[in-house]
């Protein structure tokens, strides 16, 4: 039996609405999971909004010297909150496969083996 996926909740952006389309397509996630998906995907609506408002990186201050765009400071939490949201869900890692570790400890090995004989 296959479960209904949720549909992505009212107001959600382009940028959101992709997040929560391809997180909710590939995971069946529990109520209190879907709540910190919509907070994401909102959140990452913002990022989108703020990231096509930036413009320059620098602005003119108030004694008309450079300073950094307000807007970058802005952009960089939100991100933070998306990422702490996403964290939060848990969601396995795509590349965490046996075979892709199996490859990674490869790599280190070979990695600390070079490093030791030059």
């Amino acid at each position: 039996m296959t479960s209904k996926k949720p549909a992505p909740p009212e107001g959600l952006s382009t940028a959101g609405e992709a997040m929560w389309n391809d997180i909710v397509g590939s995971w069946d996630l529990r109520s209190d999971e879907l709540r910190i998906l919509k907070d994401a995907c909102f959140e990452a609506d913002i990022v989108d909004t703020l990231q096509r408002n930036l413009g320059d990186l620098t602005t003119m201050g108030s004694q008309n010297q450079m300073v950094v765009n307000p807007l970058l400071p802005e952009i960089r939490q939100h991100r933070g909150v998306v990422s702490n949201l996403l964290k939060q869900l848990k969601l396995p890692d795509e590349s965490d496969t046996p075979e892709a570790r199996s490859s990674q400890a490869r790599e280190a090995a070979n990695a600390r083996w070079h490093k030791r004989t030059g």
